[in-house]
């Protein structure tokens, strides 16, 4: 495709902050050109009222939960972390099956683009339909024009023969992502937390990851009883150059220096923290190798940034307002190393053409130095209008270009009450954590 857009207001980089008034050059999926001024014979779109900024990166997405929204509840009411997977997550994930996966990542692909997320690095667990998981996602996630980064979430919580089946799901995809299966997706090598994984699940983890040459996607000492986790992690060689710890809220100092001297990206999920009350990662600790995910509340990224900004801004008033952008850049730099593109998440010549144009007409001067504060107090998803992937119009007025919205819908409301209904017949989860590491639990203040 061959695209001119004229007129706008482009944000160009998020960090540091760049505006200015330009015209940009699509040519197939690249930036080919961004000036003051540009001419072109192919079609044109007009963007002078409009603000374009770079494609929003959920840095740690649960695509599975999409149809989670609503679902009623016949259990005791959680009262820790613990029984919220037990009770909820445990049990929905047990649920799922290929129709109910594919409906849940068509929604959540809907979702994101709708807000002008373009990349969602998605974690997936479904114990009882693992094989070929990843495909249906991937194949939903391209249908609606999405980039993805995925894994299968390993754990031993459902026992050895479904552990080694989510090892092989990901060595599976891995090499579907090798042969070009989908151009749009990407594979990290996931698992779900140290207190459900084994010595040997871990090492086969970890072993996976350092021969595709890729991370590992894991939850990190998400609650208290995940503590030593990235200790541990460090010390079994899991930690593969471009891993991705998801939390990270109940660290140590020297756990904190570790992510710092390795570059370990740090997926902060605030609304999450905050929603089942697991506590406040010491962002402070944790250097600039911290992204922003939602952790399966949506793909809001706006909404996302905004909440994480207020809450640390309540810890120090000298949290500074580009502080969300940061974050964003921080997630689009994630993402990019696993597509190997540098230029992911910025708007230069070059660049991977994701980027979203807003209808914000914002009420005072957006320029470098104010373009924060307008982020955090002014944008929001519902200014997103129109929005391009790969070089690849997938929203144009606020609507969806290469899939069927309403269809999509009809789906997920056939898919959501069927999951629903096999839920209502599956018991709380019954495992055991394993124990925190004694050097962890000597720790505690």
């Amino acid at each position: 495709m061959t695209l001119l857009i004229h007129g706008a207001t482009v944000v160009t980089s998020l960090d540091p902050p760049r505006v200015g008034r330009l015209d940009l050059l699509v040519e197939n999926d690249r930036v080919a050109a961004v000036a003051p001024s540009l001419a072109s014979n192919g079609p044109a779109l007009d963007a002078t009222e409009c603000l374009i900024v770079p494609g929003n990166v959920n840095a740690h997405m649960h695509a599975y939960a999409a149809l989670a929204r609503g679902m009623p509840y016949r259990l005791a009411p959680p009262r820790d972390f613990l029984e919220i997977l037990r009770r909820v997550w445990w049990r929905l994930d047990r649920a799922l099956d290929p129709a109910s996966i594919r409906a849940s990542a068509l929604v959540a692909a809907r979702e994101a683009v709708l807000a002008g997320t373009t990349t969602l690095i998605d974690h997936h667990a479904s114990p009882n339909a693992i094989g070929g998981s990843l495909d249906i996602i991937a194949d939903a996630f391209a249908e609606v024009g999405i980039r993805s980064v995925l894994a299968y979430e390993v754990t031993d919580r459902d026992g050895p023969e479904r552990s080694a089946a989510g090892i092989e799901e990901n060595r599976r995809f891995l090499r579907r992502v090798v042969d070009g299966g989908n151009p749009l997706s990407r594979a990290m090598v996931g698992a779900h937390a140290s207190f459900t994984l084994s010595d040997e699940s871990l090492a086969e983890c970890a072993a996976l990851a350092e021969r595709a040459q890729t991370g590992l996607h894991v939850h990190v000492a998400e609650d208290a009883l995940d503590r030593g986790a990235l200790r541990r992690l460090n010390d079994s060689g899991a930690l593969t150059p471009g891993s991705l710890a998801a939390h990270a809220v109940h660290l140590d100092p020297d756990e904190a220096e570790i992510i710092r001297a390795r570059h370990i990206t740090v997926a902060h999920n605030p609304r999450s923290n905050m929603n089942n009350g697991v506590g406040r990662a010491r962002l402070d600790w944790l250097g600039d190798d911290v992204a922003v995910g939602t952790d399966g509340i949506g793909s809001d990224m706006w909404e996302e940034g905004r909440a994480g900004y207020l809450r640390r801004r309540e810890e120090s008033l000298a949290t500074p307002l580009d502080w969300a952008l940061r974050r964003l850049q921080a997630s689009a730099a994630c993402a990019g190393r696993v597509f190997h593109e540098p230029l992911l998440g910025g708007i230069e010549v070059g660049a991977p053409a994701d980027l979203v144009m807003l209808d914000y007409r914002p009420p005072s001067p957006l320029d470098d130095a104010s373009l924060g504060g307008h982020w955090v107090y002014g944008m929001s998803a519902a200014h997103v209008r129109d929005v391009i992937v790969a070089g690849r119009l997938v929203v144009r007025e606020r609507r969806l270009v290469g899939a069927d919205d309403g269809q999509i819908s009809a789906m997920a409301t056939e898919q959501s009450s069927s999951l629903w209904a096999r839920m209502d017949n599956i018991e709380a989860h019954g495992f055991e954590p394993r124990p925190a590491p004694a050097a962890a639990l000597a720790g505690r203040r």
